[in-house]
């Protein structure tokens, strides 16, 4: 997905398009098929050779998932994690106390298979909802983990999704006291994709050493700015998570806030969420363009966020740029009803490079010029709303027929 590596960089900064969770030092990651699917793979694993430091943020909808309830705890008592499994094609959401159990149950059978602490087994699960995991099957993966043939990253990659189009994953490594810091990230996600988690998963793997609390604090922040400010469908899900481990393999002194180099793997982390962030949006289901939304001059960062969204979220201007309508009055409408702080005469927009909106009034425009703009697969807006400092980008894609189908039919 080059084309869509438009963050801006460090010089230090070197990327690996190929790499993904198991690129930094002392990571493995693989997946097989334990037959939640017909074929395809459909059960994956982490692995850190020794204890990592974790840190994970969690969907805001009000029905959690099994795996999730089962992980944050661990996580919030323990601050480590050894290694985490994931299924595809069901939930395990909407599954009560044997949901639970459920969970517990993968988590004891992976512990016993590595030889380390249940509590330091992290679980995920993405796919249909309110359908109790056929356990038989998961115990089946749960004896596989960790055997050579199946250790492959892409393996993983490919065990987690979903109505994914294609897998999402990345490594960039950052030198830090003269040594080679690696992030590694996975993430999937198609559907039920809007800010504040959607039915997406990401995991982020580092073999920096950085404390948990200061790694829970770097996620949320860098979450904020990425996996956040994505909108597919406006459906927030059942299973959203993200999670990062930090084994400190790398072997420097410890990183935070005030270490040297600390912007260094702020940046290098924050360049691995975006990227993630903007794969989902980019393969939306039935998407067929990524739509950036950069909003300048609100009142506040808060507002400009809620700006971008409004926009990137609004079901008029998806279809709009699916069918490479010049329709700038249905951004404009968009913008309007999400902040109050917005002074129309001092809004300006651009559509695709070309300027639609001055003073907050209309703009004499090439019609068939905007049209061709259109017609490209990464389409910018950009909204300058009044005089303020808050700004914010937000991403999404567009509405297409395929969307209705796909949907219509995702249990069968």
């Amino acid at each position: 997905m080059k084309d869509i590596e438009t963050i801006d960089t460090l010089d230090q900064l070197n990327i690996d398009l190929q790499g993904d969770v198991s690129s930094p030092l002392g990571f493995i990651a693989g997946g097989l098929h334990a037959g939640l699917r017909r074929t395809r793979k459909d059960f994956g694993w982490i692995y850190s050779t020794t204890e990592a430091n974790a840190a994970g943020v969690y969907t805001l909808n009000r029905f959690k998932a099994a795996p999730l309830i089962v992980t944050e705890a661990c996580i919030k008592n323990n601050q480590v994690l050894q290694a985490i499994v994931v299924n595809s094609a069901n939930a395990n959401a909407c599954t009560g106390e044997k949901g639970l159990q459920d969970a517990k149950d993968t988590q004891a059978w992976v512990a016993k298979q590595l030889n380390i602490t249940q509590q330091h087994v992290g679980i995920a699960s993405t796919g249909v909802i309110g359908s109790f995991l056929p356990m038989d099957k998961i115990q089946h993966g749960t004896e596989h983990v960790m055997e050579e043939q199946y250790n492959h990253g892409e393996y993983f990659n490919q065990a987690i999704l979903t109505t994914d189009t294609a897998t999402k994953h990345l490594s960039v490594q950052v030198e830090i006291e003269g040594k080679t810091v690696t992030i590694g990230g996975t993430a999937k996600g198609s559907g039920m994709i809007h800010p504040n988690m959607a039915t997406m998963l990401g995991f982020i793997t580092t073999d920096a050493n950085i404390e948990s609390d200061t790694l829970d604090g770097c996620l949320r922040e860098s979450v904020d700015e990425s996996f956040n400010m994505i909108t597919v469908d406006g459906d927030t899900s059942t299973n959203d998570m993200v999670l990062c481990m930090a084994n400190g393999q790398a072997n420097h002194t410890t990183l935070d806030a005030s270490h040297p180099e600390w912007h260094k793997f702020e940046h290098a982390f924050n360049f691995v969420s975006q990227y993630l962030a903007k794969s989902i949006a980019k393969d939306g289901e039935g998407a067929t363009k990524l739509v950036t939304a950069k909003v300048k001059g609100a009142i506040t960062t808060e507002e400009a966020r809620k700006i971008a969204k409004s926009i990137v979220s609004s079901s008029l201007v998806k279809t709009a740029i699916h069918g490479e309508d010049a329709n700038f009055g249905r951004i404009v409408a968009a913008m309007g009803y999400a902040s109050d702080s917005i002074v129309p005469s001092e809004t300006f927009v651009t559509l695709a490079k070309i300027s639609v909106v001055d003073e907050g009034m209309s703009v004499a425009f090439d019609e068939a010029d905007l049209k061709a703009k259109l017609q490209e697969d990464n389409i910018v807006i950009e909204a300058t709303v009044g005089q303020g400092n808050g700004e914010a980008a937000a991403y999404g894609c567009d509405l297409s027929y395929d969307y209705v189908s796909i949907n219509a039919s995702y249990r069968t």
